[in-house]
């Protein structure tokens, strides 16, 4: 378990899809989360049976899915997850969404994300971690940025939305950017909020608009 100060990352278990169902059955967080990518929802109770079957079962060397829960009562949120380790070139890319439409906007999914990477940098001898989103989800830009990501690139007009086209957004972060603002916020340094973590009131959005149809993959909100 992984705790911040509002929310704490834990373990999947089984009764955690029920909440996944319908999550994955709202249209604003597949919107939000994927981009409308039919992959990830909306679903059947007997799809994400399956697929939950195999999340639980994932090699936690190379990959994970992990529940973001509100301290204050106990309740799953969302989830975040980190997958495709390279133990030779050093990199992951890693996944949010909120899926609990309440706790949007408050920077939930901004500390979740924070959690999330200073486990990674700090259990795996990793050189840097890749996120993305879509042009439409300027919120999860944002939030990214905050925590140190840097845009890299995009795949121009990638995403196909309600008859629009979308960039796909490309974000990277590595070791020594995270290094340098964890020594910032050691110091009692002014450094970019969410940095270590925190939540920061930012707005944020759920789900990345590349969400894989088994794990998020990223965004935030």
């Amino acid at each position: 378990m992984i705790e911040g100060k509002a929310v704490r990352l834990r373990a999947l278990r089984a009764e955690d899809a029920e909440h996944q169902l319908r999550w994955r059955n709202d249209p604003e967080v597949i919107r939000l989360a994927a981009a409308g990518d039919p992959r990830f929802g909306p679903t059947t109770a007997e799809a994400l049976a399956d697929r939950f079957h195999r999340i639980l079962r994932l090699d936690p060397r190379e990959s994970g899915v992990l529940a973001v829960e509100e301290k204050a009562g106990g309740r799953p949120i969302g989830m975040v997850d980190y997958r495709d380790v390279d133990p030779y070139e050093g990199v992951a890319e890693v996944g949010i969404f909120i899926g609990e439409r309440e706790f949007w906007d408050h920077g939930y999914g901004t500390e979740a994300l924070g959690l999330l990477v200073d486990h990674l940098f700090g259990a795996f001898p990793l050189h840097r971690l890749e996120l993305d989103t879509w042009s439409g989800n300027t919120r999860a830009a944002r939030a990214f940025t905050r925590l140190g990501f840097q845009e890299e690139g995009r795949r121009r007009d990638a995403v196909l939305l309600g008859g629009a086209r979308y960039d796909r957004l490309l974000f990277g972060l590595l070791r020594r950017e995270w290094e340098a603002r964890r020594r910032l916020a050691a110091d009692g340094g002014h450094h970019a909020p969410g940095a270590d973590g925190t939540p920061t009131g930012a707005q944020e959005t759920p789900g990345d608009g590349s969400a894989s149809s088994d794990s998020p993959k990223a965004t935030v909100r």
